[in-house]
C-alpha cells in the first residue's frame, strides 16, 4: 500500500471543520510540492497555538495525503471527539507511562504502510516569548532513523493570532480577518545519520537539524530573522526554580531578621527603667567622693 485512502471519518472531519475555516480566515498555503505523492513520509510541524491543528490539517488534507497525528491518548477516550480521533486513524501517546513507546512503534508501522505521519517535535506549545520554535524532543528523529522516511519542515504563522497561546482567556479573535499561513519546505537531508548508532548525541543532532529546517521555513513566512539560538524551555524551567530558590531563602532571612528585631524590641521593652533621681544621686555621690 503506497498511500492511505482518506476514508469516511477524515471526510466526515473535512465536511464539518473546513466550512468555518474557509468562511473565518484567509490562506496563504505554499510548498505543497514538497508533500511526496506516494509513499509514507514524516512531517515535523512547529506549535503556537491550540488552533493551529486545524490550519495545518487543513493545508495537509488539501494535498490528498492526510496526517496521522500523535496526540494525547486522553482525546480518544469518550465523545464525539474519541469517535473521530480513532476513526481517522491518529496515534495515542501515553505519556509518562510503560505504554509510551506504543505510540512509536504505531508510527513506524504507519510509515512503513505508505502513511504520513504528523510530528510536533516540540512536545508542547512553544515557550519561546516570540513564538519561534523552540529546543524539539527526539521522538521524530527516532522514527525518522527507524524508516529513513523523508522528513518534510512545516510552518505555520496566523493560528496564534486569533487564539493567542498561553492567553488568559481561550477564546477567539477573529477580527480583523487573520490569514493562516502554512509552508512546506523539502525534505530535510538525515543521510550522514543513517549509518550511525542512534545515541543520544546522535538523536539531539537530528532533531537540531529538522528543528532549524522548521524555522527556516518560519522566518520565510514571518519575513523575518529568527534568533541564533532556539528557546532552550529546560535551562528556562532551571533558571526559574534556581529564582524562585533563591527568593526563598533571601525571604527567609527577610523573616529571620524581622524576627530578631522583634525578639530585641521586646527584650527592650520588659527591662526595668532607672529612675532620673537615682542617676542623678549616685552621679552626685561619684562626685562627692572625687572630691
Amino acid at each position: 500500500m503506497s498511500r492511505r485512502r482518506i476514508g469516511f471519518w477524515y471526510r466526515l472531519a473535512a465536511v464539518i471543520c473546513k466550512p468555518p475555516l474557509l468562511v473565518l480566515f484567509k490562506r496563504d498555503w505554499r510548498g505543497m510540492e514538497h508533500i511526496p505523492a506516494d509513499g509514507g513520509f514524516i512531517t515535523a510541524v512547529n506549535h503556537n497555538s491550540y488552533l493551529d491543528p486545524l490550519s495545518y490539517a487543513h493545508y495537509q488534507y488539501n494535498t490528498g495525503r492526510v496526517p496521522r497525528f500523535l496526540a494525547k491518548a486522553g482525546l480518544f477516550k469518550s465523545g464525539f471527539v474519541g469517535m473521530v480521533m480513532r476513526g481517522t486513524g491518529q496515534i495515542p501517546v501515553y505519556r509518562e507511562t510503560t505504554d509510551a513507546a506504543t505510540a512509536f512503534r504505531a508510527a513506524v508501522n504507519a510509515i512503513e504502510k505508505g502513511e504520513c505521519v504528523a510530528f510536533y517535535p516540540e512536545g508542547t506549545l512553544t515557550r519561546d516569548p516570540a513564538l519561534w520554535p523552540m529546543q524539539g524532543k527526539t521522538g521524530a528523529a527516532r522514527v525518522a532513523l527507524l524508516t529513513k522516511a523523508p522528513v518534510i519542515p512545516v510552518a505555520q504563522w496566523g493560528a496564534n493570532e486569533a487564539m493567542p497561546p498561553y492567553a488568559k482567556e481561550k477564546k477567539l479573535r477573529l477580527l480583523p480577518r487573520k490569514t493562516l499561513r502554512v509552508k512546506a519546505g523539502p525534505p530535510v537531508d538525515l543521510s550522514e545519520f543513517y549509518d550511525q548508532e542512534p545515541t543520544a548525541e546522535v538523536l539531539r543532532a537530528v532533531t537540531e537539524k529538522i528543528m532549524a529546517a522548521i524555522t527556516v521555513e518560519l522566518a520565510g513566512i514571518r519575513g523575518e530573522a529568527a534568533p541564533a539560538e532556539p528557546f532552550d524551555y529546560r535551562k528556562e524551567i532551571a533558571r526559574e526554580r534556581r529564582a524562585a530558590r533563591e527568593a526563598a531563602r533571601a525571604a527567609k532571612a527577610a523573616e529571620a531578621a524581622r524576627t530578631d528585631d522583634a525578639v530585641l524590641e521586646a527584650a527592650e521593652s520588659a527591662a526595668p527603667a532607672v529612675p532620673t533621681h537615682t542617676t542623678r544621686s549616685t552621679r552626685q555621690a561619684q562626685e562627692d567622693e572625687g572630691k
